[in-house]
């Protein structure tokens, strides 16, 4: 999940904008916890997934 979409429930502003104490706490908690594909978006990982099922498709035909 990526801060833009969440809303904290303290005080119902974006937890990406840090407004309250809870928005902040949270914040600093995602950005500890990100990954390598935390920053992406998920219509990003999508394309990426859909490039590799091509090349598996390409290499499976060109070795077959």
């Amino acid at each position: 999940m990526t801060l833009d979409r969440l809303v904290c429930a303290n005080c119902s502003g974006p937890v990406s904008e840090g407004r309250c104490p809870t928005c902040r706490a949270s914040r600093a908690r995602m950005m500890e916890q990100q990954g390598l594909f935390a920053s992406l978006s998920p219509a990003t990982l999508i394309a990426l997934l859909a490039a590799l099922i091509a090349c598996v498709v390409i290499a499976r035909h060109a070795f077959a």
